[in-house]
């Protein structure tokens, strides 16, 4: 059972690994490159970025990248329906949030925006990286809002 555990550890921490540039980011998810460029630009997922400013993308954010163009091919959202949809993502429920915290945070009041877009921060999120955050990963291409939400309730 411990090594189960070990190797499920492992094979989640690979695919969190920033590995891809752009051009393959783009073969592997099938998304043109200037729609991924949007994605970024809007705030739907957070790349890696290199101080040369190049991004990289792990198989996680290729499986976001799919989750985004399925919302909006698919389901037939624009980027502020997918932006909005992502913001009721609870952050504050995931993270553990105080309600001090929670009267002074974005992300807790803002609707539309996702907490990692939020322009004032928590306590708990002032200084971490959004990227590597559990409410930034909590949805996938194989979890929607709802498994989010289920899990929560």
């Amino acid at each position: 059972m411990e090594a189960q555990k070990h190797f499920n550890e492992k094979v989640e921490e690979q695919s969190s690994l920033p590995l891809f540039t752009l051009g393959i980011a783009s073969q592997l998810s099938e998304i043109p490159a200037h729609s991924i460029r949007q994605y970024i630009d809007e705030g739907l997922i957070i790349p890696f970025k290199l101080e040369s400013k190049r991004h990289l993308f792990s198989q996680k954010d290729i499986e976001r990248l799919k989750l985004i163009r399925s919302y909006i091919r698919d389901r037939g959202l624009n980027f502020s329906g997918v932006r909005a949809l992502m913001a009721m993502i609870p952050c504050w429920s995931i993270r553990e949030c105080s309600e001090d915290d929670r009267s002074s945070c974005g992300a807790y009041t803002d609707n539309f925006q996702p907490c990692w877009e939020a322009s004032e921060k928590g306590r708990l999120c002032r200084n971490e990286n959004c990227r590597d955050c559990a409410v930034y990963h909590s949805m996938d291409s194989e979890t929607g809002i709802k498994s989010v939400l289920k899990t929560l309730l």
